[in-house]
């Protein structure tokens, strides 16, 4: 705990008096990211709030450095610790260049006037984060995208130790969202920065952090590493959803399968399935598929949008059971896609199959 560059002690955070989530005890490291998850309204912006002081502690306390926060002057405040919140900033008549150079008012004068380093600072971080085009552009007539990311390299541009971030992948598209978190994980392997964050892109989040931060309805639920957090049987409980909804291996969520016995009968393997198996739940019709080797990827993704599925040990044939319950299936569906174009050893039992729709004329060309 004494080596963290900020960590809490019994933190207890709420508004007005009243405790939403207590005992907190959090740490993070230089050079590392942790990452607040769980459902909306949990309470993780209140505990990011409160760390860098927009919101007053309740109890326990903050420290920096291990020097507690609240004997720190603003100022020394904003030297070590920058902000990137979720609600809307309107500057008004200021450029993107001007929102960015504001970050260095911690190391200006009571004049805030700026030096010849403080702008090269300042543009620096604006080519890190791509808005370099954006500097002489009035604030107020960007989009949300970019709003984002030149409030990031403002961020960036008070050249802090600890870098707090409510959602900062909102409004960003899917390009934006891994520049800024390919950005975010320079700044901490290079730079050794800190960074706390909140995100609701799970899957992002199982790849950026090096710690995770569990919040639920009762306060802090669990902690750990993402290995140990991005659990199906886990992420299931923590945001109420179906068991089948989170896809560990894939890191993902996926809309509940479509209940009732299988209209069409998937052969399938190898991600080969995969689009077929999404095309029919969103066409709501229920299907079997098989016979997947249980450590397919198609397997993975046949545990949560399958009605019913036929599986096979890993690297191990086919068997003749198998085949046989799948035969069965096919009969009482009698409609057979085939996604597989090519056959192995282990697989060659689905060779069978298809052979086997095509002789009774199940098998269907076009998803109707």
């Amino acid at each position: 705990m004494e080596k963290a560059l900020i960590y809490t002690k019994s933190l207890s955070v709420g508004y007005s008096g009243k405790v939403l989530i207590d005992g907190i005890e959090i740490s993070v490291n230089s050079g590392e990211i942790l990452t607040l998850i769980g459902p909306n309204g949990a309470g993780k912006s209140t505990i990011l709030k409160t760390l860098c002081r927009q919101l007053q502690k309740i109890s326990g306390a903050v420290y920096i450095n291990g020097k507690e926060s609240d004997y720190f002057r603003n100022r020394e405040l904003a030297k070590n610790m920058s902000i990137l919140m979720t609600g809307r900033v309107e500057p008004e008549l200021m450029t993107c260049g001007d929102v960015v150079k504001s970050g260095r008012y911690p190391y200006t004068g009571q004049l805030g006037i700026l030096s010849e380093n403080d702008r090269i600072i300042a543009m620096e971080a604006m080519n890190l984060t791509s808005v370099e085009e954006l500097a002489d552009k009035s604030f107020s007539c960007i989009s949300d995208g970019q709003r984002q990311r030149v409030m990031l390299a403002r961020a960036i541009c008070q050249e802090p130790e600890i870098l707090i971030l409510d959602e900062p992948t909102s409004f960003l598209d899917i390009h934006h969202k891994l520049e800024l978190l390919s950005i975010l994980k320079k700044l901490v392997y290079e730079k050794k920065i800190a960074v706390i964050m909140s995100m609701h892109e799970i899957e992002l989040a199982q790849k950026i952090s090096d710690y995770v931060v569990c919040i639920s309805s009762r306060g802090i639920d669990k902690c750990g590493t993402p290995e140990e957090i991005f659990t199906s049987e886990y992420i299931s409980r923590l945001y109420a959803i179906s068991p089948s909804s989170y896809n560990s291996d894939f890191g993902s969520v996926e809309l509940e399968c479509v209940k009732g016995s299988p209209d069409v009968f998937v052969i399938a393997g190898n991600g080969s399935g995969i689009r077929t198996f999404r095309r029919l739940q969103r066409m709501n019709i229920p299907f079997a598929a098989g016979v997947l080797h249980e450590n397919d990827i198609d397997y993975a993704a046949a545990k949560s949008l399958a009605s019913e599925i036929i599986s096979e040990k890993p690297f191990e044939p086919v068997s003749g059971i198998n085949i046989d319950k799948a035969t069965k299936l096919m009969d009482s569906c009698c409609k057979v896609i085939c996604c597989l174009e090519s056959f192995g050893t282990f697989n060659a039992g689905n060779k069978q199959l298809l052979k086997y729709a095509e002789e009774k004329g199940y098998l269907v060309n076009k998803l109707f």
